[in-house]
């Protein structure tokens, strides 16, 4: 409870009874949405804050060289604007008519396989810091990072935050 002073006199003829162990009421609801709210926001803002996203294991030296591996077959699908980094980590078929019908197949594969890399690359990550739960909010880090990092050329396309394709 909030009070000036930091301090509050005890209610007439008693002592306080803590909020979480009080019954609820209509009046306390807007504070329960507020709470659920708050503890959304927290374990993003404490990962983002606190997530060594640049840390290393035996797992993640693994998928990142498999995507490495992997990185110049993908990179004339993204020169051409057929697939895109999306909002959340991943690649994406963007433009199907940017790929030659033989080539379909071949930009399907490679986009499967980096995803499942991908995916994989953020729990990994997160379980390197002790935190799987800070799963997705390593991914939407990686997302930024992915469409902000220099590797990422003029011309190719990436997901906003609200989920169109822009072209940087």
């Amino acid at each position: 409870e909030v009070t000036s002073g930091g301090k509050s006199a005890p209610p007439p003829g008693g002592a306080i009874t803590p909020r979480s162990q009080q019954p609820l009421g209509v009046s306390d609801l807007p504070l329960l949405a507020l709470d659920q709210v708050l503890s959304a926001l927290v374990p993003a803002a404490q990962a983002q804050a606190e997530a060594n996203i640049d840390i290393t294991s035996p797992e993640i030296r693994a998928v990142t060289a498999s995507m490495a591996g992997r990185w110049s077959q993908l990179v004339p699908f993204f020169a051409s604007g057929a697939i895109g980094l999306t909002s959340d980590g991943r690649i994406e078929l963007r433009d199907q008519a940017a790929v030659s019908l033989p080539e379909r197949a071949l930009a399907r594969r490679l986009i499967a396989e980096d995803n499942k890399d991908r995916d994989t690359l953020y729990l990994e990550i997160a379980r390197a810091n002790k935190h799987p739960e800070w799963e997705p909010q390593i991914r939407t880090i990686f997302a930024r990072r992915w469409h902000e990092n220099d590797n990422v050329k003029a011309g190719w396309y990436y997901q906003n935050d609200a989920g169109a394709w822009v072209q940087k």
